[in-house]
């Protein structure tokens, strides 16, 4: 149940500030909380949780880390949001084609 992992980190809406700025590519921390109303250790511990939950991975660059958005986890978020998605579109149309058989029944 790792989807429930992502959306408990993207919860917090500092994480989900971070996340976005992954969203154009890898960045280092520095670069990441730039310009955030939060210290960068601070966006180091934001990181550390969006990584425990599988939506961003990190590499050694130098002596810095970069960090970029893992297509795995965010797979896996996006595969229980489709499923939730098309249970939800299953159930209106069988509702939808329940409403208008009745209408139907009805007209005659």
């Amino acid at each position: 149940m790792a989807y429930i992992d992502s959306l408990a980190a993207l919860g917090d809406p500092t994480r989900r500030a971070v996340f976005e700025r992954l969203r154009r590519g890898p960045k280092p921390v520095a670069a990441i909380a730039q310009g955030m109303p939060v210290s960068r250790p601070a966006v180091s511990q934001h990181l550390k949780i969006l990584k425990e939950a599988g939506l961003v991975g990190d590499r050694a660059e130098g002596t810095r880390r970069v960090y970029y958005i893992d297509p795995q986890g965010l797979a896996a978020l996006r595969a229980w949001l489709d499923r939730f998605w098309d249970e939800a579109l299953a159930s209106f149309q069988v509702e939808a084609e329940r409403n208008d058989n009745t209408q139907h029944k009805d007209s005659r």
